[in-house]
């Protein structure tokens, strides 16, 4: 019975050891330059300012969500998109309105201003709120 999954399990090991290899190679191999530079954190090319634990703003979460949202849609209509042809109007017509309702959402969002990420504009829109 468990034979069947011996090669899935000879794969991981391979995968596994070629990880390691490579990582290894890398650091053996690899020039090795610390400098203060280098060793600082990297936070989207902005010197990071302030705490790790103070608070992100809402705007972080939004577009968090907005890509988890058009992610699942990829994951629902990829499969329809495919037997397109078998399926029929009852189908389209629940497609067209998943699609109309994520439209909706992003319209929402975007009026939000969950994609301006203009530091100035989001100070002046939240002193103004």
């Amino acid at each position: 019975m468990l034979e069947q999954y011996y090669p899935i399990l000879v794969l991981v090991g391979i995968a596994l050891v070629l990880a390691a290899v490579f990582m290894i190679l890398s650091r053996v191999l690899g020039p090795y330059r610390p400098n203060t530079n280098k060793l600082n954190p990297y936070e989207s090319g902005m010197d990071p300012v302030g705490e790790a634990k103070d608070r992100y703003s809402i705007a972080f979460y939004l577009v968090a969500m907005e890509f988890i949202v058009f992610d699942l849609e990829v994951v629902f209509i990829y499969p329809w998109a495919v037997r397109f042809t078998e399926l029929g109007t009852g189908t389209f017509m629940a497609m067209f309105i998943f699609i109309i309702v994520l439209f909706i959402g992003l319209v929402y969002t975007l009026k939000k201003g969950t994609l301006d990420w203009d530091m100035k504009h989001i100070k002046h829109k939240a002193t103004h709120q």
